[in-house]
């Protein structure tokens, strides 16, 4: 499963807020809260997260297997 966790330390990390992304980046608060839960977003938002971020794609997102538990 894929997952949002590394995005916030990134976010912490750049001094960006949530208030930012969607009041200076006009990401909407329904997407903030798709990624707060894990569901699916675009490919087009993960490359507008790293441009935003200056980060990888690895600084948002990482892979979870859950039949490895």
């Amino acid at each position: 499963m894929i997952v949002f966790t590394p995005l916030w330390e990134t976010m912490k990390d750049r001094g960006i807020t949530t208030y930012a992304l969607i009041n200076k980046y006009n990401i909407s608060s329904s997407t903030i809260n798709r990624l707060r839960h894990n569901q699916g977003v675009t490919t087009r938002l993960i490359d507008d997260l790293c441009i935003i971020l200056d980060c990888n794609v690895e600084d948002i997102i990482k892979f979870e297997n859950p039949d490895s538990e």
